[in-house]
């Protein structure tokens, strides 16, 4: 159903820092409108309230059943099902933080109930909306790279444990560390250079170095650190994928590791490439010829700074206003992302490639 001549009425369930994070950029959005926002927890419901003078709920009956027409899911992982599955049922658009689920089999369900219902689901991949990756794509849709055989995908933080003995490093709650943290978008954004190809076989291994150690030294945390919590999760993954048409990636993950950070994305075509570094938004293309004489041609490709995580809600909401699902951020596409993550965890266990049907 359209709702052009009416803001979107716009509700949140989780609201920790990302929960904040996104309310934050709704209020430069024109015909949008924060209403409320759910919470387990009553002092994030009372900051939530007093901040953005909003109501908030204990339960997300009370607010699915007020006047909203899509949330944005901001839980931990393991809380996704829930809280997606219910407001989907209820008919309301959701925005869902990544990854989709904390297992595949959650991932599934949630995924099923989006393609039975009268709402849809998009999955909070907001990479995708980054300028330089706008222009990556761009270039492959006008065949500039020719044929796209492989992505090296790297996300690696020298230190970066998100708060050892928080939810991040619970695997139960989390379904992961490093690799369904931070590696889920390394791999959605080297299956976006892909085209989404159907993935074929993944070979993958898992390491637990820093997350557990007494001695960890660090100059800054990405949250805060408990400590005498539990940490039960990987802290850096390397793994080889292969998917149809010969196309491949590469990926290299990390909370914590012993060398410099590393945030590029090397696109390998096979009439140029292009090394986008997601730090700096910083882009290159590698192009050669044969005009005048054989040579090497790079380009630095500057663009303007925008927000990514906004320019995610406007596709969003122009859905739910419009009454169109986007074709872009789907849940089968994130569906595809975490049986990449589901595969590179059992390759780990089984110590041998997985295949992929």
């Amino acid at each position: 159903m359209s709702r052009t001549n009416e803001p979107v009425r716009v509700g949140f369930v989780g609201l920790g820092n990302i929960g904040h994070y996104h309310a934050d950029r709704l209020v430069d959005l024109e015909q949008v409108e924060t209403v409320g926002g759910v919470d387990i927890n009553p002092d994030a419901r009372a900051r939530f309230a007093e901040k953005y003078g909003v109501e908030s709920f204990e339960s997300y009956e009370d607010l699915y059943s007020a006047e909203v027409d899509a949330v944005i899911v901001t839980t931990p992982n393991k809380f996704h099902e829930e809280y997606a599955v219910a407001a989907l049922r209820n008919g309301l658009d959701v925005l869902l933080e990544k990854p989709l689920a904390h297992s595949l089999e959650s991932a599934e369900r949630i995924a099923e109930a989006a393609r039975n219902a009268d709402a849809f689901c998009m999955v909070g991949f907001h990479n995708r909306f980054r300028n330089p990756v706008k222009v990556v794509k761009s270039y492959q849709e006008e065949g500039r790279f020719g044929r796209t055989r492989h992505v090296e995908a790297n996300f690696i933080r020298r230190r970066g444990i998100p708060g050892r003995g928080s939810w991040f490093t619970n695997r139960d709650i989390a379904g992961g560390g490093a690799l369904i943290d931070i590696g889920v978008h390394a791999i959605d954004l080297a299956l976006h250079f892909h085209d989404f190809p159907k993935v074929q076989e993944v070979s993958g291994t898992i390491r637990s170095q820093f997350g557990s150690r007494d001695d960890y030294a660090y100059l800054e945390m990405w949250g805060e650190d408990a400590k005498s919590g539990e940490f039960s999760v990987d802290d850096s993954v390397s793994a080889f994928v292969r998917c149809e048409g010969g196309k491949t990636f590469a990926l290299e993950v990390a909370w914590a590791a012993n060398r410099s950070p590393n945030e590029e994305f090397v696109v390998r075509g096979t009439e140029a490439g292009a090394n986008f570094d997601k730090a700096d938004d910083s882009l290159t293309i590698y192009e050669s010829g044969r005009q005048g004489t054989d040579h090497f041609s790079d380009s630095e490709i500057q663009t303007r700074h925008e927000d990514p995580h906004k320019a995610e809600q406007r596709i969003f909401f122009e859905a739910v206003r419009d009454g169109v699902a986007p074709t872009r951020n789907t849940v089968d596409q994130a569906l595809e992302v975490q049986r990449v993550i589901d595969a590179v965890y059992r390759s780990h266990e089984q110590q041998r490639a997985i295949q992929l049907e």
